[in-house]
Formats: structure tokens, sequence, C-alpha cells
């Protein structure tokens, strides 16, 4: 690598070593003993985030932010719901509204385990500047469309 950093193919050696091992400590990273019985998914993980860290939200907006239907959402939210996880109360401005959050008795559980790989990403993003922030989440968000394309299955 040069002193200005990595040719191309030197960066797509690079991440194509790193993301592997990447993948590999998110999988092991242990699901706390409270939660083990649950059987959360990639999905229930991100969604968890989301209402970790914007406290609550819609059916609709969770499905917006994920990028999913909002049925998928809606039985993501009612199987975590049932199983006390999650809880639902009306929006008090508009009743037909039913806004989604953590239970109180999960938060804990849920804020530990996912709150060491929010650290990590602090610790990275940190002494970035908002360009630089920018441009590894627009890198990492082109791979994903990149790699979605690659995986699609034929019609």
């Amino acid at each position: 690598m040069s002193t200005d950093g990595p040719t191309v193919d030197q960066g797509v050696r690079e991440m194509i070593l790193l993301l592997p091992r990447l993948m590999a400590r998110a999988k092991r990273m242990p699901i706390p003993e409270r939660l083990r019985d649950y059987a959360l998914t990639p999905r229930h993980l991100s969604l968890l985030a989301l209402l970790l860290y914007d406290e609550s939200a819609t059916v609709k907006d969770l499905a917006a932010r994920l990028q999913l239907a909002s049925t998928t959402v809606s039985l993501m939210v009612n199987d975590l719901s049932r199983q006390g996880i999650l809880h639902r109360r009306e929006d008090e401005r508009d009743r037909r509204r039913t806004i989604v959050g953590i239970a109180d008795a999960h938060r804990p559980a849920i804020e530990g385990w996912l709150g060491a790989g929010a650290a990590a990403w602090r610790t990275v993003f940190e002494p970035m500047s908002p360009p630089e922030r920018a441009l590894v989440i627009n890198a990492l968000l082109t791979y994903e469309r990149e790699t979605m394309e690659l995986t699609r299955q034929p019609d």
C-alpha cells in the first residue's frame, strides 16, 4: 500500500478478508441469558436496535427504516409483543396509530447486548469528520446494494 492509501485492488483484497471476520465476530456476540429463549433473528436485532436508539416508533416508520414490508414488521412486532419484549401503546395525538417500544424489563439486556456494537462504531466514527463518516456509510450502503444484485434469485 502506498502512503496515500491502498490501490483499488489492494482495498478490494483487504475488504474481502475483513468482511467475513466482521460477520463471524458479530455472530459470536453472545445473546444475553434473559433473551436466549426468544429465537431472535437478525431482523429482530435490527428492529430492536432502532427501538433502542429511537426509543419508540410506529410499525410504518420501522418498516421504512428497515426497508421491509409493513406486514413483515407487523408480524415481527406481534411476535415480540406476545413474548413481552416489546410493548405497544396508542399514540395520544392519533389513536389510530400504535407506538412500539422495548419493554422496560428487557431494555437493560438489549442495551448491554447491542450497546457493545454501538460503542465500537462510536470509536470508529468519533475521530472522523462528518464527510468521512458519510464516506464510510455510503461505501457500505453501496456494497450492500451491489451484493443484493448478485444474490437475487432468477425469476
